[in-house]
């Protein structure tokens, strides 16, 4: 819907700030992503585009181009599906009332897995949100940094590894839509939805092809294929499917700041992905840098 030829390269697709589980605000995240080298960074808290106007403004002074995203909370039965949503219109009302339950369920499970954690380790709810920023989605990220503040965990990873393993116990699903919704809403508002690291669990349990056709007739745009999580024989099965169905390719680093060892601009996606997602949206518009 815009001039597709004023960002610059290289492209991170996929990153957090605070209001989700990043631990940078989302003008320190640009200013971080300029300073990587960056010439375009999206911006894709979980269920949330509360950072979109504070990433906008930082993205002129930064000298940047900031695409608006969200990363989507989807699921199948009880196996997590993000769904990475970019340029869509952050006024839509199904989309974003989709949202609000999602973000609503993640703070009643929240609450509920502290609950649990609380009977067996010195943790409370106040020490958990402590560890967010005022109007953040607060979710298991938040209760790992409690954790590790109390001494419980080393860091972040361990924290996942140990009490917030699904294993340990603590463990509950919390609300999401399943991907099929998540790729029309995300439509429905003008955007472009792309399967978020979709070969994590390699050839074995990617998606399957059925159901991978009808995401794409539902208007999935890509696949986000070059992220560190990815297991390469599941990317292979996924590139070929990418090729059969004519989905993108998009590559980003997942930054979370200190919450995660992912490094900005370590995977960057191909320009004329860029291009073509640019100029197939018709919700938002980049925010463009001088």
């Amino acid at each position: 819907m815009a001039d597709a030829r004023r960002f610059r390269g290289p492209v991170d697709l996929h990153t957090h700030s605070s209001v989700s589980d990043g631990t940078q605000t989302p003008a320190e995240l640009i200013r971080a992503a300029a300073d990587a080298g960056l010439g375009t960074v999206a911006l894709t808290d979980h269920d949330s585009t509360a950072g979109w106007s504070e990433a906008a403004a930082e993205s002129a002074r930064a000298g940047i181009t900031v695409i608006p995203g969200m990363e989507l909370s989807t699921r199948i039965e009880f196996a997590s599906v993000h769904m990475l949503g970019y340029l869509f219109d952050p006024s839509d009302e199904a989309l974003m009332a989709e949202t609000r339950r999602i973000r609503d369920g993640r703070m009643r499970r929240a609450e509920d897995m502290v609950r649990r954690i609380s009977e067996d380790y010195d943790i409370t709810w106040a020490d958990v949100l402590a560890q967010a920023t005022e109007g953040a989605t607060v979710g298991r990220p938040h209760i790992a940094d409690a954790l590790v503040a109390r001494g419980l965990a080393s860091d972040r990873s361990a924290a996942f590894e140990g009490i917030l393993h699904w294993r340990s116990g603590y463990f509950q699903p919390h609300y999401a839509p399943d991907p099929l919704t998540g790729v029309r809403l995300i439509r429905g508002a003008g955007g472009l939805p792309v399967l978020a690291h979709p070969a994590t669990g390699g050839r074995g349990r990617v998606i399957p092809e059925d159901r991978l056709r009808r995401l794409v007739d539902a208007g999935l745009f890509g696949l986000e294929l070059d992220h560190r999580e990815n297991k390469a024989d599941g990317v292979e099965r996924l590139r070929e499917l990418a090729a059969r169905y004519g989905l993108r390719i998009t590559g980003s680093s997942d930054y979370h700041g200190a919450g995660k060892p992912n490094r900005l601009g370590e995977n960057t996606t191909d320009p004329a992905v860029v291009d073509a997602m640019i100029e197939e949206a018709t919700g938002a518009a980049p925010f463009y840098a001088p």
